[in-house]
């Protein structure tokens, strides 16, 4: 007879903690105490959680576990970029990335494992669609990353693997997980879920009036680009997204971020920008255009050259509103936007 499988503590919320300590018979106070061990002194071992008894860490080692993601791979980027490969319990592989720049140390993070979108210039697209990840397997890239680099982000990106919202209550879960003043209290301000459109789930987010920055990949300026770009434009396409996205804006008293990825020759001229200007200056946003960054599998896309890049970014200076170009950081290890692919190199076992 199997044993019974012993229950993952750190796919709880607070208070769902709470109530198993008691569903255990202890107090509700012993889940504040556990919640410091892990989220701020990142401990793993019943055992070295001081101010509780050892008949109760005893206990806890026998019916709960507190595991944590095991990395197959760190490769690092010349920019100091770092890229992680967490290998799942079922076997299957997604990735995280640490960005340091300056005093920010941004963590971007995966929530499904492949995708389902099929935007043709990512190469998680590639894998399509395998599974969502749990509430522990997200919060979990992030105290792994944290473990490593021996300090706490002071951002956090839900950029990675998949389409966050397609994820959308895990998500939330361990957002908020994240977020607690009592833990790693990561500011709800520099968080940021990035989406590729899934309209009823912004309409939702709005509607719950979520605290995080939300940020909407837009890269092209018409409906007949966007849907060759983007299939998820042929279900809920621009003038829907952007109604939905100045809801948003209006609702919850925030900028939302519209992502543009600039691809040569494609959507990087100076009409698609009077475009992107036409279609946005009605809405409360910011602006993050991203040069291409290639991608295995996705050759029919090269990045505009720099002065390209630069006349586009200018085009934009009419519009009332933040407009940023990120500079890739990671490339140079596909572990920057649109890189992630989730599989190891034949050599990182």
């Amino acid at each position: 007879m199997t044993p019974p499988r012993k229950i993952n503590l750190k796919s709880l919320s607070k208070e769902e903690l709470r109530e198993w300590f008691v569903s255990i018979g202890e107090k509700p106070f012993r889940a504040d105490q556990l919640w410091l061990w892990i989220y701020i002194r990142n401990k793993t071992d019943f055992m070295q959680m001081t101010n509780l008894s050892k008949t109760l860490c005893a206990r806890l080692s026998e019916i709960a576990e507190l595991p944590t993601l095991h990395c197959t791979d760190i490769q690092v980027s010349q920019s100091g970029t770092k890229k992680y490969l967490w290998e799942l319990e079922d076997g299957r592989f997604v990735e995280s990335v640490y960005i340091p720049e300056g005093n920010r140390r941004t963590i971007c993070i995966s929530t499904q494992v492949g995708c389902a979108m099929g935007c043709l210039f990512c190469a998680t697209a590639t894998l399509g669609f395998q599974r969502n990840l749990t509430p522990y397997e997200i919060v979990g890239q992030v105290l792994s990353v944290i473990r490593d680099i021996g300090e706490k982000p002071t951002n956090l990106v839900v950029m990675g693997m998949g389409e966050p919202l397609h994820n959308y209550d895990n998500l939330m879960k361990a957002l908020y997980i994240l977020n607690d003043s009592d833990g790693l209290a990561l500011s709800h301000r520099k968080i940021t879920i990035s989406t590729s459109g899934i309209v009823p789930q912004i309409i939702r987010y709005t509607q719950e009036n979520h605290p995080f920055q939300l940020a909407i990949s837009l890269n092209a300026t018409t409906d007949t680009l966007r849907s060759r770009l983007m299939p998820v434009n042929l279900k809920y396409p621009l003038q829907d997204l952007l109604q939905t996205a100045k809801a948003y804006a209006v609702n919850n008293q925030k900028r939302i971020t519209f992502e543009y990825v600039l691809l040569r020759g494609v959507n990087d001229s100076l009409e698609d920008a009077k475009r992107l200007l036409k279609l946005v200056k009605n809405i409360r946003c910011k602006i993050n255009l991203i040069a291409y960054n290639p991608a295995p599998g996705n050759d029919p896309f090269e990045r505009p050259d720099k002065e390209q890049i630069i006349r586009f970014h200018e085009a934009l200076s009419p519009l009332y509103a933040p407009i940023t170009l990120r500079l890739s950081k990671g490339d140079d290890i596909l572990g920057a936007c649109g890189q992630l692919a989730g599989k190891p190199r034949p050599d990182s076992h």
